[in-house]
């Protein structure tokens, strides 16, 4: 029996998804340059054609990921409320992302440091522009809520604070203290320690902390 269109369109968004997982999967193991499409579509189980059919080739596939991304920042829920509790959203959003798509920030800190793939990023960037600028505005209209003398600053710093978090994670895996990090955080900002942990693999709580790169290569 034929399949209907409606089941032709659901395999093929099945099919170019399995694309764009394996691509992030590989790129974050072995780079942009490492992964070739072959490696990619036998890991997606596809044709290798059906890359320059969903997105037009290697290039466009890298740049793909990068949107991925940049959706999964701008789909994080952020929390309502006054200032502090705005604040806690962001911290524990950014937290999350890092902790369940690893593979993704893997690769995408990769491609902001290499110069081959750092044009795709920027690129991206621009493509992104009004939702990048309405979030830096948020977070500034918050730390200005909180009476900040330089909100602006406050947002740069805090992305960098928790930027530095995702690289360290990306580095120690699950020996990294992502839970007591999360803490540090809340004290820094002067908020009220989190009720609840965030639900986190076994490894980023509890205990002695002691990142080791092993840690990452076990994940």
């Amino acid at each position: 029996m034929a399949r209907s269109e409606e089941q032709n369109r659901i395999a093929r968004e099945r099919s170019r998804e399995s694309i764009l997982q394996a691509a992030v999967e590989l790129f974050s193991e072995r780079g942009v340059a490492g992964a070739s499409i072959a490696e990619i579509t036998g890991r997606a189980r596809v044709a290798q054609g059906l890359v320059n059919y969903y997105f037009g080739g290697k290039e466009q596939l890298v740049a793909a990921v990068i949107d991925r991304w940049f959706d999964m920042l701008f789909g994080l829920a952020r929390a309502q409320g006054d200032a502090d509790a705005r604040l806690a959203g962001v911290i524990d959003s950014a937290l999350m992302a890092t902790a369940f798509a690893l593979p993704l920030q893997r690769a995408v800190l990769a491609m902001q440091q290499q110069p081959s793939t750092h044009r795709l990023f920027a690129e991206a960037e621009e493509r992104h522009a009004a939702a990048v600028i309405a979030a830096e505005d948020a977070v500034r209209d918050m730390f200005r809520e909180r009476g900040a003398d330089d909100p602006a600053v406050e947002e740069i710093m805090l992305r960098t604070t928790l930027e530095g978090i995702v690289v360290k994670y990306a580095v120690y895996g699950a020996t990294y203290p992502l839970e007591a990090a999360r803490r540090w955080v809340y004290r820094i900002y002067d908020l009220p320690a989190p009720a609840e942990p965030l639900p986190l693999a076994p490894g980023s709580g509890d205990g002695e902390h002691r990142p080791r790169a092993a840690g990452a290569v076990a994940d």
